[in-house]
């Protein structure tokens, strides 16, 4: 298959694109500053160009998305606004474009703290349960395109500087969540939040 890898350059981005290529798919990686290609999603103008530019895929695998994290009472409308941009808003341009490019499935990135909040996460958990509610609802409407969602909790990669903030949550590796990926690419089910 060809597939369009979006964050590509991240720690998930690298391990999704790694077992990808093991898997032998053919692979065109795209983040802000490195990959195959360097596009922001954030900017819907810049998503419509890169379908343009890459042409027919048969799926989308996105593993970018940046939310603020702050103590409640310092989040301001600013910080929610940039998160939605930066992980709902991106994710929802790379398929309301990606529908007449991609033949067969998209599989977006959330997280544990849309149904496991903590403390500073408020951005985090509206954001993630957006994009969770978005691919439930895409599922019925874009068939027989797929969409599904990976939704991990920390990184085992990254206790050591977020472990703190998931006190009792269990740590899952990048690895795993790749496999989540291929899940999502190589299987045949829609509307899922496949849960690490």
């Amino acid at each position: 298959m060809r597939i369009l890898l979006v964050g590509a350059t991240g720690t998930l981005g690298s391990a999704v694109h790694q077992v990808l290529v093991e898997r032998k798919h053919d692979v065109v990686t795209v983040s802000r500053t490195g990959g195959d290609l360097q596009y922001d999603v954030t900017d819907p103008a810049q998503v419509a160009d890169l379908y343009q530019t890459v042409g027919q895929v048969d799926a989308v695998a996105s593993a970018a998305g940046h939310v603020p994290f702050k103590p409640f009472g310092e989040l301001t409308i600013e910080d929610y606004q940039a998160g939605l941009t930066g992980k709902v808003l991106s994710q929802v341009a790379l398929v309301r474009e990606g529908l007449a490019h991609v033949t067969e499935s998209f599989t977006l990135i959330t997280g544990v703290l849309a149904r496991e909040p903590i403390v500073t996460g408020a951005a985090a958990s509206l954001v993630n349960g957006a994009v969770e509610a978005f691919v439930r609802a895409a599922a019925i409407e874009i068939a027989p395109q797929r969409i599904n969602a990976v939704s991990p909790t920390v990184f085992t990669e990254a206790l050591d500087a977020y472990g703190d903030y998931f006190p009792g949550m269990k740590p899952v590796s990048v690895a795993d969540v790749a496999q989540a990926y291929v899940r999502s690419i190589e299987g045949r089910q829609t509307g899922q939040v496949y849960v690490l």
